[in-house]
């Protein structure tokens, strides 16, 4: 599988950026507590209050994420 531009600022951006290095860890976190909690055959209450949380808080955080690649980009572009 090809690495595409957006993978390869990604992987710079986690080993160079701390904040975003961060919101990486978490997005992960969410991610695989979001895939137990569907893997779940019959979630009670407290697991789909959870589950819709940890789908809005992993939304929020990959918003944040694409905002520092974007924001990134337009500082590569402006010094190049």
């Amino acid at each position: 599988m090809e690495m595409t531009n957006t993978d390869s600022l990604k992987e710079h951006l986690i080993t160079t950026d701390p904040e975003f290095r961060e919101l990486a860890r978490e997005h992960g976190k969410y991610d695989a507590r979001l895939r137990e909690l569907s893997a779940l055959a019959y979630p009670n209450d407290e697991e789909q209050l959870e589950e819709i949380t940890l789908k809005k808080k992993k939304l929020a955080v990959k918003d944040q994420m694409h905002e520092i690649m974007l924001r990134y980009q337009k500082q590569a572009s402006v010094t190049h």
